[in-house]
């Protein structure tokens, strides 16, 4: 499984330990990328977000996680290309439902606002969660066509 990863200054705290963290944990089957920014100076959220999404876009990674301080404005910008299912997640249960119910496959954290312990949580979740299909797939196929 390839993560890739992106965020504003804001997010960048929380996205280099998240980064780090994935990176490090043992016995599991993924690649992770870190596409920035590298450094906590100013940057313009909708352009990280719109260079993970075309990045998911095109086939080069499964999921997405970005980070911004609320993080509103990377799910508002991530959800306007079609084919990308951003999620904020503030709980667990969220990222779960995100998942399994709505085949998210951005996560979106709040880096001012997620404290460390529990953006790891959310995260397990959201890459661990499977989506069932069924009637889900009905509502999410509606989604590229609103």
């Amino acid at each position: 499984m390839k993560i890739v990863l992106a965020s504003d200054h804001a997010g960048y705290p929380l996205k280099r330990e998240l980064t780090g963290w994935l990176k490090d944990k043992k016995g599991l089957d993924m690649d992770i990328e870190d596409l920035g920014p590298f450094s906590a100076d100013s940057v313009d959220y909708p352009d990280f977000a719109a260079s993970l999404c075309r990045y998911l876009l095109d086939g080069k990674a499964d999921f997405g996680i970005l980070v911004c301080n609320s993080g509103l404005g990377m799910s508002m910008t991530a959800n306007r290309f079609r084919g990308i299912r951003a999620a904020l997640c503030m709980y667990p249960r969220m990222a779960y439902y995100a998942r399994h119910h709505n085949n998210a496959n951005v996560l979106v954290l709040g880096g001012g606002i997620t404290a460390f312990f529990q953006a790891r949580e959310i995260v397990e979740i959201f890459l661990s969660e499977e989506f069932n299909g069924g009637r889900h797939s009905r509502r999410t196929d509606k989604m590229d066509t609103v």
